[in-house]
């Protein structure tokens, strides 16, 4: 039981980690034009292109858990529940606290939450690929916790 409390654990963490790599290297990168509208708003529906990256994100985790189930419930198993909380913690700090795409947290005035507002919205100052800083999601630097407006 702590073992596989441990690798859902580490997984969780690890995920900020391939988030933070994807968000700059992937995003920002040689798939821009699905994040692109994420930056410059040029899209006016609901969805956005952006929206692909939770597809990309979820099938690794369906196919861990799927085939750690198959194998009587190994260790892939719980690495795949990991990504799933991750993508939901994601889900609800991206989707739900910092852009309001669901109006759920709208008038909180928790210090962490003022803080990863903080940070992205640096982080979206930039419209375009490049001059972007924070890539992070869920842990950004302390300088941002810091008198949060």
């Amino acid at each position: 039981m702590i073992y596989n409390s441990l690798i859902i654990l580490t997984t969780f963490c690890f995920m900020e980690f391939m988030a933070w790599f994807t968000h700059k290297f992937v995003m920002h990168g040689f798939m821009w034009y699905f994040h692109r509208d994420h930056h410059d708003h040029s899209n006016t529906s609901f969805f956005e292109k952006n929206d692909v990256f939770f597809m990309i994100f979820a099938i690794p985790s369906w196919l861990f858990s799927m085939f750690g189930a198959m194998n009587h419930f190994d260790f892939k198993f719980y690495i795949g529940i990991g990504i799933l909380l991750y993508g939901i913690a994601y889900f609800l700090v991206h989707d739900v606290i910092i852009h309001q795409r669901f109006k759920w947290f709208s008038k909180s005035q928790n210090w962490y939450v003022k803080g990863i507002k903080r940070a992205h919205k640096i982080h979206h100052k930039s419209i375009g690929k490049h001059h972007s800083e924070n890539f992070g999601m869920l842990f950004v630097p302390l300088s941002y916790f810091k008198n949060p407006a």
